[in-house]
Parts: structure tokens; sequence; C-alpha cells
């Protein structure tokens, strides 16, 4: 390789967070390593959090760096693969997603452009997904082709690694929602966080079904508010007031059943019938993305109703995660060790 190519393609890190996963891990990194990039321009990581299953095993025949870590949050997974590290493009791609063949070089290439400091894309259901996972996909707003955003997962991101070591990387005090605040810090301090419909990625992650997803929003909807109260915006407070009003709502609910002897039954079919109509609204806005049949539109409305009403119970519920990626932290975490 030639010095002009190596300026041209610059190191690419993969950060890769694992608990007991090894199977969709190796299906991850076949992914990575069928990218048309030159081998010694790409290096993995994988931040082992503890697995039992051989992951560890998997990530090393694959040809990845391992680090042997216990009791981290997923934010600090990827902020200790992230300090040991040594591209100057980190792409943090979670365990579960499999990429396309021209991520990386879609990514490069977008990077390369003026005041980008991040790109990405939101991922898509399997095909042989369920009913479950595919309506929850209408939940995702994509965007054509190449645009700025306020937004994209941490599961399929790219980052300059310059821009993330002044960001101070992601809040290790979130369990959830790290990936918006990133985003948010990223647009405070100037720099463009890019869509680009080219880096397309599958996330086999995504709840099968309805109790999967109460249980996965549940858990993603703890740090929402905190999250949502730092990058306050006219755009981002649905997100803040519904979870808000649902449980308000649910609380009123309650009370008309305690109360009903009293007439308090007409109270809880108000408030059940306003939390159904407000779920509603969510659930045509999914429609725009779904097949016009009534069918669709009974699953849109059954997914938005779990949906919203695991994220308002997340503001007085404490649950762990539906995926075992991470684990309660410790008092005093070990130090990673190269594997």
């Amino acid at each position: 390789m030639t010095t002009s190519d190596r300026i041209e393609r610059p190191l690419v890190t993969f950060v890769i967070p694992v608990r007991n996963d090894r199977e969709r891990l190796r299906r991850c990194i076949q992914s990575i390593r069928r990218n048309e990039y030159p081998a010694d321009r790409l290096e993995i990581v994988v931040a082992d959090n503890g697995s039992a299953d051989g992951s560890d095993r998997v990530a090393r025949e694959a040809g990845a760096t391992v680090l042997a870590l216990r009791d981290m949050t997923v934010s600090e997974l990827r902020n200790v693969a992230a300090r040991s590290a040594h591209g100057q493009i980190l792409a943090f791609v979670d365990a579960d997603h499999e990429i396309v063949e021209n991520w990386i070089g879609c990514a490069v290439e977008r990077l390369s452009s003026p005041n980008v400091g991040a790109v990405g894309a939101l991922c898509e259901c399997p095909h042989d997904g369920t009913w479950v996972q595919h309506t929850y996909d209408a939940l995702r707003s994509r965007h054509r082709g190449s645009v700025a955003v306020e937004w994209l997962g941490s599961g399929n991101l790219a980052v300059l690694r310059e821009v993330f070591e002044r960001l101070g990387g992601f809040d290790a005090t979130l369990e959830t929602c790290e990936d918006v605040d990133l985003c948010f810090r990223l647009r405070r301090e100037g720099w463009l966080l890019m869509s680009d419909d080219r880096l397309r990625n599958v996330h086999y992650g995504d709840p099968k079904t309805l109790k999967a997803l109460f249980k996965a929003e549940l858990w993603r909807g703890r740090d929402n508010l905190r999250v949502s109260l730092r990058s306050l915006s006219l755009r981002g407070s649905p997100s803040i007031a519904i979870p808000f009003v649902d449980l308000a709502l649910m609380a009123v609910a309650a009370a008309g059943v305690m109360t009903a002897p009293w007439r308090g039954l007409r109270m809880t079919v108000i408030a059940l019938a306003t939390v159904c109509a407000l779920s509603g609204v969510r659930a045509s806005r999914m429609m725009r993305r779904l097949p016009t049949k009534p069918q669709a539109a009974a699953k849109a409305f059954a997914v938005a109703v779990v949906y919203d009403l695991a994220r308002a119970l997340a503001l007085v519920v404490r649950s762990r995660h539906h995926r075992p990626v991470w684990m309660p932290r410790s008092a005093s975490p070990k130090k990673p060790t190269p594997a």
C-alpha cells in the first residue's frame, strides 16, 4: 500500500460490546470482515462483559482484540474499548448488528467532509422477523440519502476519534439513552451528525414479542427524562410530556376503579380512552411506513400502546436490561485485560 493510500484510508477501529452473545457476535464480525476495506487499516476491539458462553473465544478466532471486563454498563464498555483503540475513526457497532459490505467505505467518505463529526443510520429489523419486530421498526424515522440529523443510535455509529475524545466519550453514568446524550453534545460543539442510508445494518436484537417490547422500553425509558432535559427542544418535548401524561392518566384510571361504587368507573373509562387516543396518534404516524391494511393498523396500535405504557411506567419503575449486555455496576470495576 502506498503512502497516499494510507492517508486516504484511515485506520478504522470497530468497538463491539458483548455479553453471552457469541453467535450474533460471530455474524457481526463476519459482516465487518466482508467489507471492501484494506485489512491492515481495520481493527476490531471486543469489550467482553464477563461472557460465559465463549464469546471471547469467537472474537479472538475472528482476529479481534478482546478486553476482559466485568460489571460495566454499555457506556463504560464502549469508553474503555475506545481508549485502547488505535483508529482515527471509531465505529461503534453492537454484537447483535450486521452491517453491509460498503459500510466502512461510506463512513470514511462521509467523515472526510468538513465539520462532520459522526455518521450512521437507523437500523432495520430482520427480514424474517416477527410481526412485532416489523411493526416496531415503523417507529424509526429513516432518512433518504445523506442528511444532518439530531440523533442516531450508538449501535451503528462512526465517530472521528478526536471528536469522541474531545467530548469525553459516552456518559458512563447513563444506563440508557447514552447515544442521545452523545449526539446532543456533539451538535452543541458545532459538529454535524449525518444520517447516510448507505450505512445499512440489521438489528437482530429488536424485541420479538409484545412482552419483550414492554420489558425493553421499560428499561430504555429509565434515563429518557434525564437526557431529554439536557437537550430540551420544542421538537423533543413530546418525548418528555407524553410519558408524564400517560402516567397521570393511568393513576386517574386506577383511582376510578377504586371508587367504582361511587361512579368512578366513568373517570376510568375516560382516562383509558385518552391513553388509547395518544397511542393512536403514534400508531397513525407508524402507518406511514406500513401497508394500509386493517391488520397492520391493529398491530401498529398494539405496539404503540405497549411502547407508551412502558415509557410511562419507566418514570416510576426501575428495570434491568432486557438483554444481558451489561451487568450492575460494582463498587470497584476490574481493569480491562487484553485476551
